[in-house]
């Protein structure tokens, strides 16, 4: 059985998920979450996104969607040239890695590309309207079912107040 493609993101209110390729917030607690849910799983992101991270992450098959052949990358990471081949090694990587999810991490090029095919989104709803450059597709939310949502005043070490909120897609059989 494939394994379900996942998307995670933070998304502030009015859509902003990226500002000058960094967060235009710091929320630790939003960054720990990242890494539980991605740990241990292959995670497709664009070029620009793994430029802002700048690393490989530990303990995650990172796959890299660029088409320039000259971009390098360090040990352990991969360039895929087109989404579609991205997600074919991802499920291989998923595959060999015993992994139950491939995971989506950005930005909004990868965001917008894939969203449709996404079988779970994992959301942490920031509070407030930062400016930014980079923003989360357009979806039709009466397509995803909450199954979960948790919110948070600011802990230590966040900025702003925010809710952790899972998805699933509605079935796509129905209605």
């Amino acid at each position: 059985m494939t394994p379900p493609l996942a998307l995670i993101v933070a998304l502030a209110e009015n859509g902003v998920i990226g500002k000058g390729n960094s967060l235009p917030w710091h929320i630790s607690s939003d960054l720990k979450r990242f890494r539980a849910l991605t740990m241990g799983k292959p995670l497709i992101m664009g070029r620009k996104t793994f430029q802002s991270i700048g690393r490989a992450l530990p303990g995650r098959d990172t796959i890299v969607v660029s088409r320039d052949a000259a971009f390098t990358l360090p040990p352990g990471v991969h360039r895929a040239e087109t989404i579609d081949a991205a997600l074919a090694l991802a499920l291989a990587r998923a595959t060999e890695m015993g992994a139950d999810e491939i995971m989506l991490a950005g930005g909004g090029e990868i965001f917008t590309a894939l969203i449709d095919r996404a079988d779970r989104m994992y959301v942490t709803f920031v509070q407030g309207t930062p400016e930014g450059d980079a923003f989360f597709p357009a979806i039709d939310w009466s397509q995803w079912q909450e199954v979960r949502r948790e919110a948070y005043l600011p802990q230590k070490g966040d900025e702003v107040g925010f809710s952790f909120v899972d998805f699933v897609r509605r079935d796509r059989s129905k209605g």
